[in-house]
């Protein structure tokens, strides 16, 4: 699979998914004007996994903030790793936050409680 690598702004996230380095990380600010245009090449990224699903990857989530239009789109790409999870290719999230950022914790709760794909919730 090719790498996807979105550079982040003030308002967006940066976003690298580089099959050669293992690494499969969201991290920054999510804020963009057009949420679902942003994430757009994401969920396009991860059907191409789902098709030819690969064992054992972890994806990171390392956002200082999101807002409410980032919510959704982060939950539509959970539970796209759910699915391709739930098909036999395991893999696991870990969700970072700062450790007195109670938003960001319950956020990671929250989400965990809605796929059945191993989330570790990670204080930095």
């Amino acid at each position: 699979m090719e790498k996807l690598v979105i550079e982040g702004t003030e308002d967006t996230p940066k976003i690298v998914f580089d099959p050669d380095q293992g690494l499969y990380e969201i991290s920054g600010r999510s804020l963009p004007e057009d949420v679902v245009s942003f994430y757009a090449p994401v969920l396009e990224w991860l059907d191409q996994l789902e098709a030819n699903p690969v064992q054992g990857l972890e994806f990171t989530f390392k956002l200082e903030y999101f807002n409410t239009a980032s919510s959704k789109l982060i939950l539509d790409i959970l539970l796209k790793l759910d699915d391709i999870h739930s098909s036999g290719a395991g893999m696991s999230v870990k969700w970072y936050y700062f450790e007195m950022d109670e938003d960001l914790m319950e956020a990671g709760e929250e989400y965990s409680e809605l796929v059945e794909i191993p989330v570790e919730l990670v204080t930095y």
